[in-house]
Parts: structure tokens; C-alpha cells; sequence
């Protein structure tokens, strides 16, 4: 099966420490930047009638607008993951992994994970997970069925990067275009700093995926040295989209495991948060 593809052993449970992190964005510029969401809101209605209605014909596949539109339409990015759900045999083998309802995620070992959670609905919108110095955020948003906007997102990345006085670099990634993005801020204590980001996308049936790397790795080249551990996480990301209609751009949540959910006081399963101890 294709997760014979997977190179992680099954992790030890108590190698995972899984937190609550409701102010995950306070120390992220993408909480005040334009991000997918929000490029993606702006897709045509035309775009998200076409996401829910089902059709025969296939549109005719538009004129890639420019180099990284051509790169990301030249070949197949996601052939080695991130995964559909239709694409994988999740008991094909005995990984232990974690699922989250929308996106099913395999620990390695010492990984660290916050979750960042919103606070009206206790709806967990992204997973934060650690590897030593380095870091990578995973999130899910809907997509429209036959078109990409990824050009549309980057282009709105880089206005807002640049609004906030920093610099957008774009090259080839381990899956397509990838987006380097330098923004200074003030710590604290006042003192200027750098926030440094890649971010990598992953585009499946009515989904993409999105990881925005931290730390050491987002200082590195390519996906060997501190990158390699995340570029692995990352690629055996499976999303298991449902088929509620969504407008291109949405969030769509994850829920807790169970045996998480369950360690919430008065949690019934269906709990939307962990307390800060659980752990899987």
C-alpha cells in the first residue's frame, strides 16, 4: 500500500506532549496577515458553485499566469503526500497515529504539539507541532474542486508581507512553490526582531493543506538538516475532507481524539479542546 511510503515508527505515547495553546496566533504575524482564509474568501461564487455542483465536463484547464503557476501545474507535488483519505489503506499497517476528524496525523518520536484553539467555539483550528528548535503549523482550509488560487494567496501574502515592511522570497519546494517570508517585529521588551516562515501548500480534492515552518527549518534550504523531520510529518499528513458544501477558503476544524477529548472535565467525546496534561 502506499503508506509502506511512511519512515516513521510507531511513536511511544508518552513521547507526544499534546497542550492547549489557545494564543498560538498572538505570536504568529499570520494571525494579522492575509492568509488563505481570507485569500481564499474572495474567490469568485462562481468558483464555489462549481465546488458543490457536480458536473461531467471538465473546464478547460487555464494558461498558467507565471513561472510559479507553471511549476505547480508541471507534475504531480503530492505524489509521495500529503494524502487524500481515497488514497491510503489506514489499516494497512500498525502505525499509531492521531486523529483529528479532517486530517490524520502520524507522531515520530519527542514530538511536541500545541493546538490552537478558538475560544468561542473551542473548535481546534491548527496544530503546532515541535521538533526541537524547529516547528511547523498544519492547517486545513476548502479549495475549489478543478482550479487552484494558490497564485491568489501568494500574491496576497506578499502585499501584506510587504504592507508590513518585510520581504517575500518565492522557490521550488518539496511541494511546489514554496513562500519564504522575512517580517520584522517588536518583542516584548520593544526590541526589533524577525519573524522567519516557509510556507508550503498542498492542494487535494477540495482541500489544501498548509504548513508554515518555524524555527531552525526556516532558516534552512531544501528538506534535509532541520527541515527533513517536518518534511516527513507534513507528507504523511492524510485528509479525510467531508462533503458538507464550503465556500473556498473556509477553515475546516478538526476534533480531538477521543481519548483526549475524554480527559477534558465534563468532556462527553465530543469535546473541542484538551486539558494541558493530556496526552495520547
Amino acid at each position: 500500500m502506499i503508506f509502506g511510503r511512511f519512515r516513521h515508527k510507531k511513536a511511544e505515547s508518552s513521547d507526544t506532549d499534546l497542550v492547549e495553546d489557545e494564543d498560538l496566533t498572538q505570536d504568529d504575524p499570520d494571525e494579522d496577515d492575509e492568509s488563505p482564509a481570507r485569500a481564499l474568501d474572495e474567490a469568485t461564487d462562481d468558483e464555489a458553485a462549481e465546488e458543490d455542483t457536480p458536473t461531467d465536463d471538465e473546464p478547460a484547464a487555464a494558461e498558467p499566469a507565471d513561472e510559479w503557476e507553471a511549476l505547480d501545474a508541471g507534475k504531480d507535488w503530492r505524489e509521495d503526500g500529503p494524502f487524500d483519505i481515497s488514497e491510503v489503506d489506514l489499516e494497512a499497517d500498525e502505525v499509531e497515529r492521531l486523529d483529528f476528524g479532517c486530517v490524520v496525523l502520524t507522531p515520530f518520536e519527542g514530538m511536541q504539539m500545541q493546538l490552537q484553539v478558538d475560544q468561542q467555539t473551542r473548535r481546534v483550528q491548527a496544530a503546532l507541532v515541535k521538533a526541537g528548535p524547529s516547528a511547523i503549523e498544519v492547517a486545513l482550509f476548502a479549495a475549489p474542486a478543478h482550479t487552484s488560487t494558490l497564485g491568489q494567496i501568494r500574491d496576497e501574502m506578499s502585499a501584506a508581507t510587504e504592507k508590513a515592511g518585510g520581504t517575500v522570497t518565492l522557490v521550488e519546494g518539496p511541494f511546489g512553490t514554496e513562500v519564504r517570508r522575512v517580517i520584522p517585529l517588536n518583542d516584548p521588551k520593544g526590541n526589533r526582531v524577525y519573524h522567519v516562515s516557509r510556507t508550503w501548500f498542498a492542494q487535494g480534492p477540495k482541500w489544501l493543506l498548509r504548513g508554515v515552518i518555524m524555527g531552525d527549518a526556516a532558516q534552512a534550504e531544501g528538506i534535509d538538516g532541520p527541515s527533513e523531520l517536518l518534511y516527513e510529518f507534513f507528507s504523511n499528513t492524510v485528509v479525510r475532507r467531508d462533503n458538507e458544501p464550503r465556500v473556498p477558503g473556509d477553515l475546516i476544524p478538526m476534533t480531538l481524539p477521543k481519548s483526549l477529548a475524554t480527559s477534558v472535565p465534563g468532556g462527553d467525546g465530543d469535546a473541542e479542546a484538551p486539558t494541558a496534561d493530556a496526552q495520547d
